[in-house]
């Protein structure tokens, strides 16, 4: 049997301050990662095979990796889009695994590799004094999409509701105009520019621009 040549990547989450959230908020939370996890099934041309975990936790596959920081941000952004208590922790592991086809939709049928790996990664981070929330790693080492990942975490953890709603549809890669935006949350277009750029759309942009495009392999 050889080994898979598959990169993925594995997002395992947890919300933050749940036992405060009470049983209905929980599951407000939970509706509203899997919508997003269902939104992003044509980013990465696969399913994410979502999947809830220990009552308040939740992991996902992301058929494209280089695309981890966005999908981690619109996760965040359909969380603080419900209000000031919701966020989540999460961490995000590249490597080689599995072809996400051949996954199975209950993810906690998978007991080894990235999808351990994950888990640890975010028991790590929560346990950690940085007060970071989103954690990226390559076959378990730091390196420049981590950097983006801890300043990306930065700005977003200060994400008002109003803002993450608008940051969520420009998360999309095939992202909306403002004014298509702005019809859709019932708010001005004056209003959705300026909640964008003061959530930080500029600076995220730049940074998912350069993390997503192609490589030159002969650099």
């Amino acid at each position: 049997m050889t080994a898979s040549t598959n990169t993925i990547a594995v997002l395992t989450g947890d919300l933050v301050a749940s036992t405060d959230l009470g049983a209905a908020r929980i599951a407000r939370a939970f509706e509203a990662l899997e919508r997003c996890a269902e939104r992003q099934r044509r980013w990465h041309g696969a399913p994410l095979h979502f999947t809830r975990q220990s009552g308040d936790g939740w992991q996902a596959v992301l058929a494209r990796p280089e695309l981890s920081l966005r999908s981690a941000l619109a996760f965040r952004a359909a969380l603080r889009a419900l209000g000031s208590a919701y966020d989540g922790y999460m961490a995000v592991i590249e490597g080689p695994g599995p072809d996400p086809a051949t996954i199975g939709t209950d993810l906690n049928a998978q007991t080894g590799g990235l999808f351990v790996e994950s888990g640890h990664a975010l028991d790590a981070m929560k346990t950690s004094r940085a007060g970071t929330r989103l954690l990226h790693e390559t076959d378990g080492h730091s390196g420049p999409v981590a950097a983006a990942f801890a300043l990306a975490d930065h700005i977003s953890q200060g994400w008002t509701p109003p803002q993450a709603a608008a940051f969520l549809p420009m998360l999309d890669p095939d992202r909306p105009d403002f004014t298509t935006v702005a019809e859709a949350l019932g708010k001005s277009r004056q209003a959705v520019s300026k909640a964008l750029y003061s959530a930080g759309l500029g600076a995220v942009t730049v940074a998912l621009t350069a993390l997503e495009s192609p490589k030159d392999p002969a650099r």
